[in-house]
This record gives C-alpha cells, structure tokens and sequence, in this order.
C-alpha cells in the first residue's frame, strides 16, 4: 500500500503545470516587451554615442598619429575587457546569443542567468562600439529573452509559459534593435519555434507592439534607413534582372557562412587566450577606424550609401572583402555582438554591384540601383538564415519600401534555392551545432 501511494505522489510531483490563460499571458507579454523595449532602446542609445564618440576620434586621428595610436589601444582594451567579462561572469553571453535562445526553445539547453543581461548590455557596447563588425540585434534578442525568462520565474509560470514569454522577449528585441514590429513576431514564429502556436503568437505580438512602442518614445520612430520613392516595377523583366541577383547573393551567402565557421575554427586552434584574441582583433577595428571609419562598426553607413548610390563599382568588391573578413574576425573575438546588421550591408553591397552590371546591360529596364540594393539585403539575409518570410518583413520595415514587395519575392526565393542546392546549412543551426558538439 505504501509503495503504491509512494507512486502516487511521485506521479503527482512530476504532473506539468497546467497553463495560464491567454488573457494573463498576453497582459505578461505587453509587460515583458515595456521591459525588453527600455533595455535594447536604452543599449541602441548608447551604441548611437559610441558611434559619435569613435567618429570624432577617427576625426581627430586624421590630423595627428598619437590620436590614431589611441584609437587602436582603445579598440584593443576595449575588445579585451568585453571578452574577459564574458568568460568570466556570463559564458553564454559569447557572440549573437540567437543560437542559444533557439537551444532553449527547443529543449536542448537551460535558459540564461539573468546576469547575462549587464554583461551582454556593457560588453556589446564596448566590442560595437569600439569598432568591431558587429551587429545590435543579437545581444537584443538574447537580452530580451533572458529579462522575459526572469519576469515568467518571478511570476512562478509553468515550463511551458515560460518558454512562450522567453521567445516573445527574443522578439521584442529584435524589433527594438530595427524599429521592425512585425518582423520581430515573424522571426520567432519562422525561425526562433519554427511552429506556429497561437499562444506563442499571441505574446510575439503583445511584446513586440509594446517594445516598439517604448523605444519610438525614447528614440523616435523613423526607420532605420531613408530610401527615395521608387514607383511599383510591374514589367516582366525587371522582375528576372531581381531573381539573378537573388541567384548571385545566395551563392555570396553560402560564402559569408563559410568564411564565418572557418575563421571561428581556426581562431580556436590558435595558441592564445580569448582575451588576447579579442584584443588583437580590437586592434585591427581601431586600425580600421583610424583609416576608413566609415567601415568599421555594424555596416549601417555602409547600407545607407549603397543605397544612395553613392559608392563607386571600382570599391564595391574590395569593401565586400573587407567586410566579409573583417565580419568573421569580429564574430571570433568571443565578445557579444550579432549577425544582421553586418550581413545585412554585406547584401546591400552585393545588390548595388548587381544593379551597376543590369544598368549597364539592360539600360532602357533599369532606372535605379536602389531596388537591387534592397533586394540584395533580403536575399542575403535569407540565403544565410533561411527565414525568407522574416528577411522580406525586416528590409520592408528598414525601409518603407513595400511597393518593392514583388522583386523582393523573387530575390529570397532564388537566394534560398541557390542555399539549399548547395546543401547548406542555416547560419544559426550551425553555430548551434557547433556549441553542442563543444559541450560533448
């Protein structure tokens, strides 16, 4: 009798709790994307003033050699401290942190420490803002997951709740650091679950919608890049000039994730530790800020002029290189800092070489470069990702360019061809792997 009323209670005990109602779970969500809004706004801020403070250095270096040396030793400790913060107080706070958020979606890893949140939120600042090529989006998302993993706890959720608001958090983030909503619910939805489910549907959008509209209070709401008025392209033609370059880009995304995975293989063979790692390549982002400012840092100058057609052919494909590289070096420094941004000017270079070429070979179809730079930013992003639907939302939200909608269909469909054909992997199911395969 007492064996089996034993096995009672133990049945009992390991019952899953059962869930909240939608109605609190969506109050929960406005809550956690307030505090996710406040947080990535306020770390959006502050890389706004690094950026300022690193361009007037850069001035500064022009005119004296002693300022560029600073700008280097500054590159250097700040990259340094970053990485030794990270290894020492918040592990998980390494690079995007996006890989991580998806293990924990999917049962494969424990949610983060909330002391990820001032490690990842300081660090970040320090690795982006001292010029390495990094984007804001990846400490974002894990920040937002980690604070809305905090709030499910303190409020005692169930298992399952606390995952939804988890991933509602990681959205909420990913729409502070592009002004993007939607795209922020779409991501969790196509990439971060992979499934849709109403109830993590429901918080996506409660999160983001209450992110975006605490950071549009602190940072305004205009959008992150400023793209003229171009009328709908309805011809036939026009439309196969966008799927070449998707066909282009694609195969450029297959190298981008390539060139990223082996350089973080081979920096983890080198005999040195992370901090010394991190701090020659802060060094090499200050070098790069005392020469070509304009290129270090997260790539939006880079996307903006390429949009503008302000950049000669001649230098697209030496600034395609040195960002490629200089990208992957970066994301190696173990210090806290995303993909998007840098991948996203990446395809806004390809899109504009792509537009250059179809201006001179189909002059009376093409009237403009811009289109094809838009284009290339959504098929870079997919054929590295492979979240389509999130990539078309992201640029369109970026932009305001909704009236581009057709060829960027197109771009993302022929990036993603090219990707799977060539049987590659999604960037962040690599570096998921790749974590997994060190925990072992």
């Amino acid at each position: 009798m007492s064996d089996h009323h034993g096995a009672s209670e133990a049945q009992t005990v390991s019952l899953p709790e059962p869930p909240c109602s939608l109605t609190v779970l969506s109050l929960l969500s406005l809550v956690v994307g307030v505090v996710a809004g406040a947080l990535c706004g306020g770390f959006r801020w502050c890389l706004e003033q690094a950026d300022s403070v690193r361009n007037a250095w850069s001035l500064h270096a022009l005119h004296g050699f002693p300022a560029g040396l600073l700008l280097v030793a500054g590159g250097a400790v700040m990259a340094l401290i970053s990485a030794w913060m990270v290894r020492r107080l918040a592990p998980l706070a390494s690079g995007s942190g996006i890989p991580h958020v998806e293990a924990v979606l999917a049962g494969m890893a424990q949610p983060a420490p909330f002391r990820l949140v001032p490690v990842k939120f300081l660090g970040g600042v320090l690795a982006i803002g001292g010029g390495l090529a990094l984007g804001r989006e990846g400490p974002s998302v894990q920040m937002g997951a980690t604070a809305a993993n905090a709030i499910g706890r303190f409020v005692r959720l169930g298992a399952d709740d606390c995952r939804s608001l988890l991933a509602a958090g990681a959205g909420a983030g990913l729409a502070t650091a592009f002004n993007a909503p939607a795209a922020g619910a779409i991501f969790v939805l196509e990439e971060l679950v992979g499934r849709f489910n109403p109830r993590t549907a429901c918080s996506a959008l409660g999160a983001s919608v209450a992110a975006i509209l605490m950071a549009r209070a602190m940072l305004g709401g205009a959008p992150d890049f400023v793209v003229p008025d171009f009328p709908v392209i309805p011809q036939v033609l026009p439309q196969f000039l966008f799927l070449l370059t998707g066909l282009v880009t694609g195969l450029l995304s297959v190298v981008y994730n390539r060139t990223l995975l082996a350089t973080l293989r081979l920096s983890e063979r080198a005999a040195m530790s992370v901090e010394v790692r991190a701090a020659l390549i802060g060094a090499l982002g200050g070098l790069i800020v005392w020469l070509a400012p304009h290129v270090a840092g997260g790539g939006d100058w880079l996307t903006q002029n390429a949009i503008n057609n302000t950049l000669t052919w001649q230098i697209l494909p030496l600034l395609f290189v040195v960002r490629l590289l200089f990208g992957a070096l970066s994301y190696a420094a173990a210090t806290p800092g995303g993909l998007f941004a840098p991948m996203l000017a990446l395809g806004a270079l390809v899109g504009l070489g792509c537009g250059d070429i179809a201006h001179v070979l189909a002059p009376g179809l093409v009237h403009g470069t811009m289109p094809f730079v838009v284009v290339g930013m959504s098929a870079m992003f997919t054929g590295a990702v492979r979240a389509p639907l999130t990539g078309i939302v992201l640029v369109v939200e970026m932009t305001n360019a909704s009236n581009l909608l057709l060829p960027l269909l197109a771009g993302s469909f022929a990036a993603m061809f090219v990707a799977d054909g060539l049987k590659e992997e999604p960037i962040y199911t690599a570096l998921r792997n790749r974590v997994s395969l060190d925990e072992r």
